[in-house]
């Protein structure tokens, strides 16, 4: 019987003040709103009784508090590499003040001025990719949409740009592992939200 092969879980943090409005959230350390931390508490109640051999959050305290709420906070490490995109002159914006600036802007194609390039956030997905790949077991991660979104893109080999298509709820799971053999990697589930209260 062959052993069973890893999975990664990807926890996106719950609900921000931001998240709520449709403002860019990267570097900016916002707390969870009051559903947030609810939503966050409900994840944790979906990921009862599953095991991991490692755990990482994001240095943001959305995250931390995610992480926390769902129970695995005496156990993750800090990953600075799962850290939300930086948006540089972004930040705080909505995606339509920004295209009134740059109509044809997009995120994962044209990244953010004074900020990260989406080549920049692939190669910090890249790390965090090689890690958990290197670890005997199951991972959770705890991060935020964009990072994930991303993260996810290149998971399967696909260009940082691929992960404009990988759309994520707040306090989502999602799982990463492989179909027949560690040469072939999948998404095995993406974006369950049916745990959260809207």
């Amino acid at each position: 019987m062959n052993e069973a092969l890893p999975v990664v879980y990807l926890a996106r943090h719950g609900d921000t003040a931001w998240t709520v409005s449709g403002q860019h959230t990267g570097r900016t350390d916002l707390p969870l709103t009051p559903e947030g931390e609810q939503n966050a508490r409900r994840l944790g109640e979906r990921l009862k009784g599953m095991h991991f051999a490692k755990v990482f959050t994001s240095p943001l305290q959305r995250a931390v508090r995610t992480c926390e709420l769902a129970s695995f906070g005496s156990v993750a490490e800090i990953d600075p590499d799962l850290m939300e995109w930086d948006y540089g002159k972004y930040e705080g914006l909505r995606s339509a003040e920004i295209l009134r600036e740059r109509p044809d802007w997009e995120l994962f194609r044209d990244g953010c001025a004074q900020g990260e390039s989406p080549a920049q956030v692939g190669e910090r997905a890249d790390r965090v990719i090689g890690r958990v790949r290197a670890v005997a077991g199951n991972v959770l991660l705890f991060s935020s949409g964009h990072l994930l979104r991303v993260l996810g893109a290149r998971w399967l080999g696909l260009e940082a740009a691929g992960g404009k298509h990988l759309a994520l709820s707040t306090a989502s799971l999602s799982a990463l592992g492989y179909e027949h053999n560690l040469s072939q990697p999948v998404v095995q589930l993406w974006n369950d939200h049916h745990h959260v209260v809207l």
